[in-house]
């Protein structure tokens, strides 16, 4: 099977460079306030916003990063890098760095534009069910969370993944032009970036992937339109390879005070993530699960190779 290049996380000197830069915007914390051996930077330009306002939300609840070059650098990445690594076969996160905390994650839409035929997710499943083929959706780039989602979709409801007629789309903006050009009958994509035309009524929501439902949004979840997943676009905060134990100890303890912080929450909440922390062991066993599904779904879509073949 021919792959695509993916752009796959950096965690070397690009990192430690970003950091400085992090860092040396943010004002001074108070007085008191802990030094730790830490910078924080994003792994590519995606995480950038994240990693800003946890940089904020450290210094603000009182830790003071550091901006030595013997720093050590804590990255901000999510599931965009773990399945590019999957996709590329290269080595795996858990392989590449220290899992530390879980911090947030990004809910996603299924959406169709507002005269759309399916006047809820049943109707567009039963579509997808039987003619997978002939339901052209649209999203995010191939491999990259939205095209999961729908990979997701179609495992749940028992439909061929490798069938369905996705199209990937530099962003938002263009899978939005592909609805309303009737090139796609269905998108998937971050809430956020659905918000405006939901709330002008070009497009409808038929499903969220949250667990819950979202507030102030009448949409079912994937759960209760009978696709059992909970699905977000998640960041997580890791570590250089190797680290050491105490060293570790000393970092998540950081992310996770952070994480619970009510700075940390506000930044979330103008920046229109979820907060879903997860730290230290648990965090660990939940992003092999993660991995796991992610390979799986990959596999399904025809992404990457199934055991036993080249």
């Amino acid at each position: 099977m021919r792959r695509r290049q993916f752009f796959a996380l950096g965690l070397g000197t690009a990192a430690l460079g970003l950091a400085g830069a992090a860092c040396g915007t943010e004002r001074r914390p108070t007085a008191g306030a802990v030094r730790v051996p830490f910078a924080i930077a994003p792994g590519a330009e995606r995480w950038a916003g994240v990693t800003q306002a946890l940089t904020r939300a450290a210094w603000q609840s009182g830790f003071m990063l550091s901006g030595r070059r013997q720093a050590t650098t804590i990255t901000v990445t999510g599931l965009p890098a773990l399945a590019a690594a999957e996709i590329d076969a290269g080595p795996r996160l858990h392989e590449t760095a220290t899992p530390l905390v879980r911090l947030a994650g990004e809910v996603e839409a299924v959406v169709v534009p507002a005269g759309s035929p399916f006047h809820d997710f049943e109707d567009f499943g039963a579509q997808l069910l039987a003619r997978p083929e002939e339901t052209p959706l649209a999203g995010g780039p191939q491999g990259e969370p939205d095209h999961l989602l729908f990979g997701l979709i179609a495992r749940g409801l028992g439909a061929d993944a490798r069938r369905i007629a996705y199209t990937g789309h530099a962003g938002p903006a263009e899978a939005a032009d592909a609805l309303r050009a009737g090139r796609a009958v269905a998108a998937a994509g971050s809430l956020r970036a659905w918000r405006a035309g939901l709330r002008k009524g070009r497009v409808r929501a038929l499903a969220v992937s949250s667990a819950r439902r979202v507030d102030g949004l009448d949409v079912p979840t994937l759960l209760e339109s009978g696709v059992r997943i909970d699905f977000a676009d998640w960041c997580a905060a890791v570590g250089p390879p190797g680290m050491p134990d105490e060293l570790r100890a000393t970092a998540i303890d950081m992310c996770e005070r952070v994480a619970g912080s009510a700075p940390w929450h506000q930044a979330c909440r103008a920046g229109g993530w979820q907060p879903i922390p997860l730290g230290g062991g648990d965090f660990e066993q939940w992003l092999a699960s993660e991995t796991a599904r992610t390979r799986a779904v990959l596999r399904d879509l025809g992404l990457i190779d199934t055991p036993g073949t080249t």
